[in-house]
């Protein structure tokens, strides 16, 4: 059986990847800051949890060492939104979103390549932000588009080791719940900017990191899942 670790697996996208990956057969572990959010997300899927905070190199290094026997593919979903003007930025935060989506990221390729068996791999996420800038969108699009540049370099530097990015556009996965009536508009907005007419929805980006898992002959690449959004001129 494969094993797989899905960091940010306790909530939104993360968690639909874990449920996923535990329908099909995988040994799943659900990394996570809140351990007691891991914990009950695992409890809930079948799958176990462990502490990873992409802000701290310490848990990344601990989290690696409970797979000595060796792990199969890591999927990291940490994000840290800083979604402000310029002038409004704020150091901390905005070291923070780095740290989540490049810094963080590198880390976990430092500690767990020892581990991660040769035809394994590293799925990383990004967004389609990164290649449409927008007001307050700097930080979210700055380390969105980096984070194509972190899979292209760390597929040469850990090769045979897969490793990829997905780079979703709106995606109605839960963490829009938090806009209340707003969302309604937002999703359909979203939608109407896209090539196909929808926005998107969580299987749509779970299809596609469980097909890159089994995608043997792909490796430094950033699969785009946006409708095509970036295309969408009127």
């Amino acid at each position: 059986m494969e094993r797989i670790l899905v960091i940010g697996g306790a909530r939104a996208l993360g968690a639909a990847v874990a449920r996923r990956a535990v329908k099909e057969g995988y040994e799943v572990v659900i990394g996570a800051r809140d351990l007691a959010a891991a914990e009950a997300r695992a409890a809930e899927i079948g799958a176990a949890a462990v502490r990873i905070d992409l802000q701290d190199e310490a848990t990344i290094a601990a989290a690696a060492g409970r797979f000595a026997e060796g792990i199969d593919h890591v999927v990291s979903t940490g994000s840290a939104p800083h979604d402000v003007r310029a002038v409004e930025l704020d150091h901390d935060k905005l070291v923070a979103a780095f740290t989540a989506k490049v810094i963080g990221p590198m880390l976990v390729a430092k500690h767990f390549a020892p581990v991660l068996r040769p035809n394994g791999s590293i799925v990383l996420f990004s967004g389609v932000v990164g290649w449409r800038p927008g007001p307050g969108s700097l930080v979210k699009g700055v380390t969105n588009g980096a984070v194509e540049y972190v899979a292209r370099h760390l597929a040469a530097d850990l090769a045979p080791v897969r490793v990829n990015a997905i780079s979703p556009g709106v995606v109605d996965s839960g963490a829009w719940d938090r806009l209340g009536d707003s969302k309604a508009g937002l999703l359909s907005k979203s939608a109407a900017g896209t090539l196909v007419g929808r926005y998107g929805e969580s299987d749509d980006v779970v299809d596609a990191v469980m097909w890159l898992l089994r995608a043997g002959f792909i490796s430094g690449e950033t699969i785009h899942l946006e409708g095509g959004a970036r295309h969408k001129t009127s």
